[in-house]
Order: structure tokens, then C-alpha cells, then sequence
């Protein structure tokens, strides 16, 4: 698989390929989820494979630059980022307010980047156990998969400390409501020195995003695994790419968010106009840093496509001055960025009719993740 420089290259290997692989491996994990005993286990993992596939589907666009390996990038991105829809779903529509808790179910999460880690009870301070160890599997996948990766050693470190950044704002995040703001804003006291134009509110939006974990495991995978390539990867998505991938995720969700009373990092933006002048940034931002990265095409048509794919989201219309900021950002975005925004409104009206013709799965078959 050659890695695009275009937007049609990237569109079209993106559903030729990716997507089919993508469904396919959720078609496995929704089967596993339907088998969960516990009840709440088993409502939660079904609903974030169900409300959240564009989360894989996304993500692994980042398996085009595994190339031959492509397949077994795409199946990690899948596992991990199944992981963090369902462990997102267990602290934020469950029964549990308990960092305690969400620490140790995110464990998971470190655990599934580091091969041969010992196994732990993830529920082990929740009341909800059984679930046929489909959490396990899912961790396992992961270290499987990164376990043939040559010099993992090298990218690992930074991979940690990725994850180390996603999981600290989950459990902060999700605690009883009234701790969260003072919460975040303390935790972000430890690193405001080294981002001063960043918000608490933005930098926590910042760590939220998987994106940079994929693309090193998917370099990785290719044979390109080095300590100087993760720190170029680490140095140009955090914060400002994965930021702006976060932000962005949370604009189109304001008007859920608010009726679920869920916390909003864009709500804490003083008005509309600030809140666009800062997006306006970010992909400034974005831009410039991803300038110095191999691929470096491929990086700034993902950042395009995903101004293009959110502000296309049908949420949007919900959205009190959308109308004036979204042409705003996709002008900053440029060209490719409005043809991602076309392009994913088309897709949203031809997907229905593409599940009803049994598109999902690339063979028709459920396949067992080894």
C-alpha cells in the first residue's frame, strides 16, 4: 500500500480498503461484546462499538503508513481504540464517579502497550465483574500486535507517555462534577510552564487524542520504529494536531454534551468569536508542525480531512453560529479541507444504503482476532 499525497488517493484507499478491514474487525469485537454475562458491561461495550465506529474508521487511516502491514495496524487501532470508547462509556454513562476505578480500568490501556504485561482484573473497584474476558482480549490484541514490531523499545517510551496524558484526563474528567474543573486545572499547573499559550481547558482537550499512539505504532509496524522518529511524532501532534482533532470532536458535541450534562472544554471558551480565533490557531499550529515529519503529505491531509470531516457532521446544524465559523475554518484549512467536507456529507448520505447492501465486512465472515 503506497501512502497518498492526494486527497482522492487517500479517500480511495480509505474505502476500498481501510474501512472494509475496519467494520470487519468490529463485526469480531461486537460479537464478543454481545456475549458479555454482566448486563452494564455488556450495554456499554455494544453502545461505544455502535455511536463511536468513526473512531476506528478515523484512526486507522493512520494504518496506510504500516504499508505491507497495514492489516495489523488497522486490527491495534481497532483494539485500542475500542478499548478507549468502551473505558470512556464505563466513566461517563455507567454506575461508577470513582477515580479510584477509572485509574484502574485504564491501566488497560498501558497495559495493551506494553507485550507480555501481566494481566490484571481491570474491575477490581467497580461492582460490575463478568465480562468473558472481553477487555483482556481486547489488551492482548494490542500487545500481540506490537510484540513483532523490530526496536519497540525505541518508540515505546513515547507511546507511555501518550497514553499516560490520555488516561490522566479520563480519570480527572469523569469524577463527581464539582471536582472536575479544579481537578483539571490543578493537573494542568504540572505542565502550563512548557505550554503557556495553551488553556487548561485546551490542553486537556490536547491529551484526549489517540492519533498520536497510531501513527508510531503504525511506523512501527513498517520497520521504521526509532527513538528520533517518536519524538518528531510526539513533538508535532501534542498538542496542537491532537488538540485540534479533540476540540474539533467536542464542537460538533456541545448541544449533546449540555442536555447530558457532560463536561465541554469549548464551553469555557468566553464567546463564539474567541473560541473561533483559537481553532484559527490550532490549525495554524497544526500546519507548521507537521512540516518537519516524514510523510509529511500524508499528516497534513489527515489534519485537512479532519476540519473537513467534523465541521460535515449533521451536529452541526445545532450549533449557534456555525454558519458563520465553519467557512472561516475550512478557508484556513484550504482546498483539501473543503473537499473532505464534501466528500464526508456524501458519505453520511450514502452510508445507510451501503450497510443495507451488507458493504461492513470485506469477506462476509467474522474472523477471530488471534
Amino acid at each position: 500500500m503506497s501512502i497518498p499525497n492526494g486527497s482522492l488517493h487517500l479517500v480511495g484507499l480509505s474505502y476500498s480498503k481501510i474501512f472494509p478491514q475496519v467494520h470487519q474487525e468490529l463485526a469480531y469485537w461486537k460479537k464478543r461484546a454481545a456475549e458479555i454475562p454482566d448486563e452494564e458491561l455488556k450495554r456499554q461495550a455494544l453502545s461505544s462499538i455502535q455511536t463511536k465506529t468513526f473512531h476506528c474508521e478515523g484512526g486507522s487511516v493512520y494504518a496506510i503508513l504500516a504499508r505491507k502491514r497495514w492489516k495489523e495496524a488497522v486490527r491495534f487501532i481497532v483494539a485500542y481504540q475500542t478499548i478507549s470508547d468502551y473505558l470512556d462509556n464505563l466513566c461517563d454513562r455507567s454506575t461508577s464517579l470513582d477515580p479510584v476505578d477509572f485509574s484502574f480500568l485504564h491501566q488497560s490501556m498501558t497495559d495493551a502497550l506494553t507485550p507480555g504485561h501481566v494481566i490484571k482484573n481491570y474491575y477490581k473497584y467497580r461492582i460490575e465483574q463478568e465480562d468473558n474476558g472481553y477487555l483482556v482480549e481486547l489488551v492482548t490484541t494490542c500487545q500481540k500486535t506490537l510484540s513483532h514490531i523490530d526496536r519497540y523499545e525505541e518508540i515505546q517510551p513515547f507511546l507511555q507517555k501518550l497514553a499516560s496524558l490520555y488516561i490522566d484526563l479520563q480519570v480527572h474528567k469523569h469524577v463527581k462534577k464539582e471536582e472536575r474543573v479544579p481537578r483539571l486545572k490543578n493537573w494542568f499547573q504540572n505542565y502550563s510552564s512548557s505550554w503557556p499559550d495553551l488553556s487548561w481547558y485546551e490542553f486537556s482537550a490536547c491529551a484526549g487524542s489517540t492519533l498520536g499512539i497510531f501513527a508510531l505504532v503504525s511506523y512501527g509496524l513498517d520497520g521504521r520504529a526509532s527513538s528520533q522518529l517518536a519524538e518528531k511524532i510526539f513533538e508535532s501532534y501534542f498538542p496542537y494536531m491532537q488538540g485540534l482533532h479533540i476540540l474539533l470532536d467536542y464542537y460538533i458535541d456541545q448541544q449533546e454534551d449540555e442536555e447530558e450534562g457532560d463536561l465541554n472544554f469549548c464551553s469555557y471558551y468566553p464567546d463564539e468569536l474567541v473560541m473561533e480565533k483559537r481553532f484559527l490557531y490550532f490549525i495554524k499550529e497544526t500546519e507548521e508542525r507537521l512540516r518537519s515529519l516524514p510523510d509529511r503529505r500524508f499528516h497534513r491531509l489527515v489534519a485537512k480531512g479532519l476540519v473537513g470531516m467534523y465541521l460535515a457532521d449533521k451536529k452541526v446544524k445545532q450549533i449557534k453560529h456555525a454558519n458563520r465559523m465553519i467557512p472561516k475554518l475550512l478557508n484556513e484549512a484550504g482546498l483539501k479541507a473543503k473537499f473532505f467536507y464534501v466528500n464526508t456529507k456524501l458519505y453520511h448520505k450514502v452510508r445507510p444504503v451501503m450497510s443495507l447492501l451488507n458493504y461492513t465486512p470485506v469477506s462476509g465472515q467474522i474472523t477471530k482476532s488471534p
